[in-house]
């Protein structure tokens, strides 16, 4: 189910964002990005909507994936 990112809390928000980024085997490539710098290019995918937030009812967890690795609904 997704999660619209202003439903949630600023912390709450920033804490789901940070744990995406800083997680084991995100790859940014050769270049150094800032905490911050990471935080604010998911936050920018959010709000255009390139990316969303995922919740799992059955393990009540959150993940960021972005849109277009999502299935496409059928209409």
């Amino acid at each position: 189910m997704q999660i619209p990112h202003t439903a949630l809390a600023e912390d709450t928000l920033r804490n789901l964002i940070e744990e995406f980024v800083t997680r084991e085997g995100t790859d940014y490539g050769s270049y150094h990005y800032s905490l911050a710098d990471k935080v604010a290019k998911v936050m920018q995918q959010l709000t255009d909507g390139r990316a969303v937030i995922l919740y799992d009812p059955e393990h009540m967890t959150c993940h960021i994936e972005m849109k277009d690795r999502l299935p496409l609904d059928p209409e």
